[in-house]
């Protein structure tokens, strides 16, 4: 291969890369609207049904037990944190784009009075209910 056309290639596939932490940033990294520190906002679907909310929510590599769910003002707040796992620590990271550190998601809710419902870990999503009360 010549060199010519090497230097191209490898310009393409960084341009490429970039790219892609573009838009995993806007995904993944935006910081949250209230916190004191900088957090990454997991990715959320909600569905409404006759008795409230249900919302999934995607937090790979999060553990069921670090998870907080609270309602503060007019807002369903999700807090947990990803760690990176040990093989992180003990050798040369070749590309990292889930994200890891703490993390908050803030849901505004319409105006009513509302309580948690069921709650699952599924899959690496939390499954969460709002329910009317």
């Amino acid at each position: 291969m010549a060199s010519r056309d090497l230097e191209q290639l490898m310009w393409a596939e960084a341009c490429e890369m970039l790219d892609r932490a573009e838009r995993l940033h806007r995904q993944f990294f935006r910081p949250g609207r209230r916190a004191r520190t900088p957090v990454w906002e997991p990715p959320v679907d909600i569905y409404q049904a006759d008795h409230g909310f249900w919302l999934v929510v995607a937090m790979p590599g999060a553990t069921s037990e670090s998870i907080h769910v609270s309602v503060e003002d007019a807002d369903l707040v999700i807090r947990a944190e990803r760690r990176l796992p040990a093989a992180a620590h003990r050798g040369a990271v070749h590309r990292l784009e889930i994200p890891h550190g703490r993390f908050e998601r803030r849901v505004p809710l319409p105006p009513g009075d509302y309580r948690l419902g069921e709650r699952q870990w599924v899959d690496g999503c939390l499954h969460l209910a709002i329910e009317f009360a």
